[in-house]
């Protein structure tokens, strides 16, 4: 992440104090020998004419434990990610059943070197710049495929209608939501059948537990970052087999994953779902990430609204259905209690950042290095044909 200019939690430098004679007893002593005035604090602003104050300076009480195993400085100086062409197979393909890979840091390591990495990045990358500059509202090309995709997200809303939470004392997990996750794997494959050409429907055996693994795990209740990619991950097996072009992206983002976020906020609520390896008050937020790329994304090259906007009640109220990132920050402030600089540090960081450009970037490289390289959250993931372990192989004559 960018460090945001401008931005110090420190109090101004004082004029230090006489040091107490060392033969003090102790440092409560009332009576020591040796000086015990102190200098007078200084009459002059620390902010000279030169740097003058931040508009917004975030401010919040020291944290009492601090951010485990941070690497913000390795962040910081790694390359963007870049947007990459999604490299499509060709027919006829042999399809397989995709397994878990990823057990260590090397293979973290190697997972993360390799072209298919690379390519599924680049492909979030390309969504990414695909709704830059533009509301969610704006007109786009929607084909009749992504189409069925918003009407099979549609679907899996109004099962939450048909499956109300249960009575039970546990605040987080209701066990409800396996009935739902039931009806979702008992019904993939029908609904993969929607979208799917009759030359791909061979497909089903690789792309179903990506889409099943999309929402969540039934077992813990919960569900995370590493659930989003998964979704990503089946967006993106579906953009290597060609059922999604380029030309649709922007509607991916705008109807497709907009609608996606909207069924995940009402599973976390009416289902009470645990966040899945969440930093708790450290991480960006307990249940996503995506959206905070595509929303600043979005932002960028704005005439009014700044990444301190997210403090402004008024622009919150009044935007927040038109760009996810805004939408973000209201759900955030709608689900915690308290002052939003102590239950979301992070965020509140950002909001000093001087552009959405930056902000951009820099959550490229944070997802990067916060998702795609955490064994806790990639031990999850699957590999098969189309996102393959040892990088694309022969598959560049597709």
């Amino acid at each position: 992440m960018e460090k945001p200019q401008d931005h110090n939690d420190q109090e101004p430098s004082k004029s230090p104090t006489t040091p107490a004679s060392p033969t003090c007893a102790s440092s409560t002593s009332v009576k020591c020998a040796g000086s015990t005035s102190f200098h007078p604090p200084p009459t002059q602003s620390p902010w000279s004419e030169i740097s003058p104050p931040p508009t917004y300076r975030p401010i919040r009480s020291p944290a009492i434990n601090p951010p485990p195993n941070t690497n913000s400085q390795a962040i910081i100086l790694a390359p963007v990610p870049q947007s990459q062409k999604v490299l499509t197979i060709s027919l006829p393909h042999t399809f397989q059943s995709p397994s878990k890979k990823i057990h260590s840091p090397d293979d973290i390591r190697q997972f993360i070197n390799s072209d298919s990495s690379k390519n599924f990045l680049g492909f979030i990358v390309s969504l990414s710049e695909s709704i830059r500059s533009h509301k969610t509202s704006d007109s786009f090309h929607e084909s009749t495929t992504l189409k069925k995709i918003v009407s099979i997200i549609e679907t899996l809303i109004q099962w939450t209608e048909e499956i109300p939470p249960a009575q039970q004392s546990s605040r987080y997990g209701n066990i409800s939501y396996r009935t739902w996750h039931n009806r979702l794997v008992e019904n993939s494959e029908s609904l993969m059948l929607q979208i799917l050409p009759e030359l791909l429907k061979s497909s089903m055996v690789e792309i179903v537990p990506y889409f099943t693994d999309s929402f969540g795990n039934s077992s813990r209740i919960d569900y995370g970052t590493g659930h989003e990619t998964n979704f990503a991950a089946w967006l993106y097996c579906l953009a290597r087999m060609g059922v999604i072009e380029e030309v649709d992206y922007q509607a991916l983002v705008s109807r497709v994953f907009v609608n996606y976020i909207e069924l995940m906020r009402k599973l976390q609520l009416v289902y009470n779902l645990e966040p899945a390896g969440s930093h708790g008050v450290w991480g960006l937020d307990d249940y996503h990430f995506l959206p905070f790329i595509f929303g600043s994304s979005q932002l960028i090259n704005h005439k009014f609204m700044k990444p301190k906007s997210i403090h402004n009640e008024d622009i919150l109220e009044n935007f927040s259905n038109e760009y996810m990132y805004l939408s973000c920050i209201v759900f955030i402030k709608k689900v915690k209690k308290g002052l939003f600089a102590e239950h979301s540090p992070l965020l509140d960081d950002i909001s000093g950042v001087p552009n959405w450009n930056k902000v951009n970037s820099g959550l490229l490289k944070m997802y990067r290095a916060e998702v795609l390289e955490k064994v806790p959250i990639m031990q999850h993931f699957l590999f098969g044909s189309l996102i393959q372990w040892y990088g694309f192989l022969f598959l560049f004559h597709g």
